[in-house]
C-alpha cells in the first residue's frame, strides 16, 4: 500500500507457477487431450532454429544466472555506454547503392532524419571517382560516411580520405567508416581475402582516432538462410580472424578493436532481434577479456533482406519497422532501416522518405531511445539473450577449431551448417509454420506491380543468397505468365456445400491456400452436390476443392465427388484432414506441404514452369 492509498496487485495472493499450469491444462483439455504425466509448458513451447526453446512463462528462476552486469560496462550486455542513447538516439544511417546517386538525393535524406550516409561504392553501387561528386555538398565534419566497396575497399578509402581533404576536415574530426571487409566479400564470392591489405589500410589510417577501417558484416551468414546464433558466432570468428591480422601489422589489441565495427541483421522478430544484439556484445566482451582490451562493440543494425518480399512490399514497411524497434531496444549504435522496394530494385525517393521516417517515429515520437536498455529485466529476454549467446559461443568455437572462419569458408564448413539452417527454415515456410504476410498468408492477386529501375548485380559466387518468399513468389511469377499469355489465370474451383456458415471457414483457408500460388478460386456459394457440380462445370477450370463442414462431408461428400467427376473435374481435392473415407485426389489443410500442393497443382493444369 502507497501513501496515497493506490494498491499494486496488494488485494490478491501471490500466484504460484502450479496454479498456472492447472488454469493453463484446464483451458488445453476442451481442445484437446492432455497427458497427465506432460508438462503444460511443453505443449505451448516452441523452438528456434538454434535449438533453444521459447517458453509460455517466464520468471525469476528461469533467468537465475545470466549475466547482465550494467549499462556502459563488461560484459556490455545491457549497452555498450551508460547512458544508452539517451542524449542523442541511435545513429539513423541510410544507404545508397545507385550508380546515379546525386547531391541532392543525399542531403534530402541529411535535412530530413539522417544522421550517417552507408555508400556502397565500385562496381556494385556509386563509381569510386564519383564519390567526391555526390558528397560535394555533404558537411562531411556532421555527417559520417560508411562505405562498403567489396573488393575495391583501398581505392575507395584513398577517395574518400581524398574529399575529406579537399573539404578541409581535419583528421580528429574524420568519423565514419571505411568499411573494408575481405572476409565479408570472401562470405559473399567464395574468393580468397586479402587480410593484410584490410590491415594496411588500418595502420596507414593511425591518424584518424575516429575512423574506423573494418566492417565484420554478419548479413552474408543471415542472407544465406543461417540462423541467429550461425550468424552471430560467425561474425565474432570474422572480427578476432581480424583482431589476428590487424595486431600482427603492429596495432595493439585495444586499438585493433577500436577499428571495427560490426553489422547484424535485425528481422520482424523483435524479441530475438533484441536478444542477437545484446548477446553480440556480451560474447564481444568475452573476447576482450581474453585478448586484453576493454573497447565495447560497435553496432551496425540493418533490417534484414532475407525477409522482404517482391509482392505485397507494403507489408515491408511493418517487417522494417518491428526490425528497427527490435534494434533500438537492443542498443544499436546505427540502425539502418532498407526501404520497402529493396529487394524490387532501385529505392524511389517515397521509399527513402518512409524508411528513414520509421526511425523517426520511433526516436521521436514514441521515444524509444528515452530508457536505457528497455528490455534489461524482463526474465524471458534475459534468459534468451542467455541461451542464444551460449549457442553462437558454441558455434564460433567449432569454427576456431575448424582453422578459423577464412578456413571454414574454404572448406564448407560454414555453407554446410547455413545450409541445414535453411532447409529447416524452407520446409517451414513451405508448410505455412513460418507464416509471410502477403506471401503465404493473404495474398492479394489484385495489387498492381511496384516497378523499379534494377539494382547493380551483387558480388556472387559464394554463400547463397535467399529470401524468405521466394519459392511462394515463383509460383505466383508463373500464374501471371499465364495469365499473360493466355489471358485467364490459372484457376481451382471451391465446391462450397451448404450454407455459408458452414463451408465459410474451409473455403477461405483454400481460397488463402491457392491464391498465394496465384490462382483464382471461384466458389459455388451455398449449394448443394449437383448444383455445385454444375457451377464447376460453368467455371471452365479443372481442378476442384470441396469445401464444406465434417458433417456436410458424411453427408453429402460421395455424391458431390461423383458429381464433379462426371462434370469433367480432372482433380478432386478436399479441404479437411485427410481420410479414407473419401475418394478424392489429395487434401488441403493446416499444416499441409502449402508448396507442394501448389506446384502440383500448378503442373496438374499444364502451366508453364
Amino acid at each position: 500500500m502507497t501513501s496515497d492509498g493506490l494498491v499494486l496487485a496488494g488485494e490478491h495472493p501471490e500466484a504460484t507457477r502450479a496454479q498456472w499450469r492447472e488454469l493453463v491444462a484446464g483451458v488445453l483439455r476442451k481442445t484437446g487431450d492432455v497427458p497427465d504425466d506432460v508438462p503444460v509448458e511443453s505443449l505451448l513451447t516452441t523452438r528456434t532454429y538454434d535449438g533453444i526453446d521459447i517458453a509460455p512463462l517466464y520468471t525469476a528462476e528461469d533467468a537465475d544466472g545470466a549475466t547482465a552486469g550494467m549499462p556502459g560496462l563488461p560484459p556490455h550486455t545491457r549497452g555498450a555506454r551508460p547512458d544508452g542513447h539517451i542524449a542523442t538516439g541511435w545513429d539513423v544511417r541510410q544507404r545508397h547503392a545507385d550508380p546515379g546517386t546525386t547531391p541532392a538525393t543525399l542531403l534530402a535524406d541529411l535535412e530530413h532524419g539522417v544522421s550517417s550516409l552507408w555508400l556502397v561504392a565500385g562496381e556494385s553501387g556509386i563509381p569510386i571517382g564519383r564519390l567526391g561528386d555526390v558528397l560535394a555538398d555533404v558537411y562531411l565534419d556532421l555527417a559520417p560516411v560508411t562505405l562498403d566497396a567489396g573488393p575495391e575497399f583501398a581505392d575507395a578509402a584513398a577517395e574518400l580520405l581524398r574529399v575529406h581533404a579537399d573539404k578541409g576536415v581535419p583528421a580528429a574530426e574524420t568519423r565514419g567508416s571505411l568499411g573494408a571487409d575481405p572476409i565479408g566479400h570472401q562470405a559473399r564470392t567464395g574468393t580468397a581475402p586479402d587480410l593484410r591489405a584490410a590491415a594496411a589500410l588500418a595502420a596507414d589510417a593511425a591518424g584518424f582516432p575516429n575512423l574506423r577501417v573494418i566492417t565484420v558484416d554478419g548479413l552474408p551468414f543471415h542472407d544465406a538462410g543461417g540462423s541467429d546464433a550461425q550468424e552471430l558466432g560467425a561474425a565474432i570468428a570474422a572480427g578476432v580472424a581480424y583482431l589476428r591480422a590487424l595486431t600482427g601489422a603492429g596495432l595493439s589489441a585495444e586499438r585493433a578493436a577500436q577499428q571495427l565495427e560490426f553489422r547484424f541483421a535485425a528481422t520482424a522478430d523483435q524479441f530475438l532481434t533484441i536478444a542477437k544484439l545484446r548477446a553480440a556484445r556480451r560474447l564481444w566482451a568475452r573476447v576482450a577479456e581474453v585478448s586484453g582490451f576493454t573497447a565495447a562493440q560497435r553496432q551496425h543494425a540493418v533490417t534484414a533482406t532475407a525477409m522482404l518480399s517482391k509482392r505485397d512490399p507494403w507489408v515491408n514497411m511493418l517487417r522494417a519497422t518491428l526490425g528497427c524497434f527490435g534494434a533500438g531496444v537492443g542498443g544499436a549504435d546505427a540502425v539502418t532501416v532498407l526501404p520497402f522496394d529493396a529487394a524490387i530494385g532501385l529505392p524511389d525517393a517515397f521509399s527513402r522518405r518512409i524508411a528513414r521516417n520509421t526511425q523517426a517515429v520511433l526516436l521521436d515520437e514514441s521515444r524509444l531511445a528515452g530508457v536505457i536498455d528497455p528490455a534489461g529485466g524482463s526474465w524471458y529476454v534475459e534468459k534468451l539473450t542467455d541461451d542464444l549467446a551460449r549457442a553462437a559461443w558454441a558455434w564460433f568455437t567449432e569454427i576456431e577449431r575448424a582453422g578459423g572462419v577464412v578456413a571454414a569458408l574454404d572448406s564448407g564448413l560454414v555453407a554446410e551448417r547455413l545450409a541445414e539452417t535453411w532447409e529447416r527454415r524452407r520446409d517451414n515456410l513451405a508448410h505455412r509454420r513460418d507464416a509471410l504476410t502477403g506471401i503465404s498468408e493473404f495474398p492479394n492477386l489484385g495489387e498492381k506491380p511496384v516497378e523499379r529501375p534494377a539494382a547493380p548485380p551483387a558480388p556472387t559466387g559464394g554463400l547463397p543468397v535467399v529470401r524468405y518468399g521466394q519459392d511462394f513468389e515463383a509460383l505466383r511469377d508463373r500464374a501471371d505468365r499465364a495469365l499473360a499469355e493466355s489471358g485467364a489465370r490459372p484457376t481451382v474451383f471451391l465446391a462450397t456445400l451448404g450454407p455459408v456458415a458452414a463451408h465459410t471457414a474451409r473455403a477461405t483457408f483454400a481460397a488463402n491456400l491457392f491464391q498465394a500460388g496465384g490462382f483464382q478460386t471461384p466458389d459455388a456459394g451455398a449449394a448443394d452436390a449437383a448444383t455445385a457440380a454444375e457451377r464447376f462445370a460453368a467455371s471452365g477450370a479443372a481442378i476442384a476443392c470441396l469445401c464444406a463442414s465434417d458433417r456436410t462431408y458424411a453427408a453429402d461428400a460421395a455424391d458431390a465427388i461423383a458429381a464433379l467427376r462426371a462434370a469433367g473435374a480432372a482433380k478432386v481435392l478436399l479441404a479437411g484432414k485427410p481420410s479414407d473415407a473419401y475418394a478424392v485426389d489429395g487434401f488441403v489443410h493446416v499444416g499441409c506441404d502449402a508448396l507442394g500442393v501448389l506446384r502440383q497443382t500448378h503442373d496438374d493444369l499444364g502451366v508453364p514452369a
